[in-house]
């Protein structure tokens, strides 16, 4: 009987422990509505919060290590500082929130939108980030090195001073972008289009490009 009892205490407890965390209002699971949240320096590590929608939200500071948001809703939300290392962003929209000093070291990043967002100095390092979206996005200073943008659509993009060394970009679109003293030494760039892209002092960027 003694052991039955504990049985059924373990089975509750696991239970209880399986439900999802609700951080001001917010229950933090797949297809979850938070728009406008405060989630500032919050733990999300290991989480599942595909489809959610993050409109708005506050993530500055937020830890969001290996959580998977695959086709997150995450538009114009505050990242600063937040921590999305290993984090699944496949098909997820950031457009026009700000990822300044964000670690998103090794994201898997296919097909992400970031239209018009803000990636000041943010660590992309060994991101894949294939068939990306990132019109006319912020990157001063991100650190890219071998990252993959392959097919990647990054059209008046600033990359100003930022470190795009090894990285692939076989076949993207460079277009009206700045890659003022970018680093630039050991890029894969076939087929890739750097149109009246701005190269002054970068390092190893195309500048016969258009003769080619």
């Amino acid at each position: 009987m003694k052991y039955w009892t504990l049985a059924l205490s373990l089975t509750a407890s696991s239970v209880l422990f399986a439900q999802p965390p609700e951080i001001n209002g917010c229950t933090l699971e797949a297809e979850a509505k938070c728009a406008g949240v405060d989630l500032s320096f919050q733990d999300l590590r290991h989480l599942n919060l595909s489809h959610i929608d993050l409109t708005g939200a506050n993530l500055k500071g937020a830890d969001l290590r290996h959580s998977i948001l695959k086709n997150a809703k995450i538009e114009k939300a505050n990242l600063t500082e937040a921590n999305l290392a290993r984090a699944d962003l496949r098909h997820a929209t950031l457009r026009g929130s700000n990822l300044s000093y964000a670690n998103l070291e090794a994201i898997q990043g296919w097909a992400l939108f970031g239209q018009g967002a803000n990636f000041y100095k943010a660590n992309m390092r060994g991101a894949n980030l294939e068939f990306a979206r990132f019109s006319g996005a912020k990157m001063q200073f991100a650190d890219l090195q071998a990252a993959n943008l392959e097919i990647a659509w990054m059209t008046k993009v600033d990359l100003s001073g930022a470190n795009l060394s090894n990285a692939n970009l076989q076949e993207a679109k460079l277009n009206a972008a700045s890659l003022e003293n970018a680093d630039f030494t050991g890029v894969r760039r076939h087929y890739a289009t750097f149109q009246a892209t701005y190269m002054e002092g970068c390092k190893g960027c195309p500048f016969d490009w258009s003769k080619n």
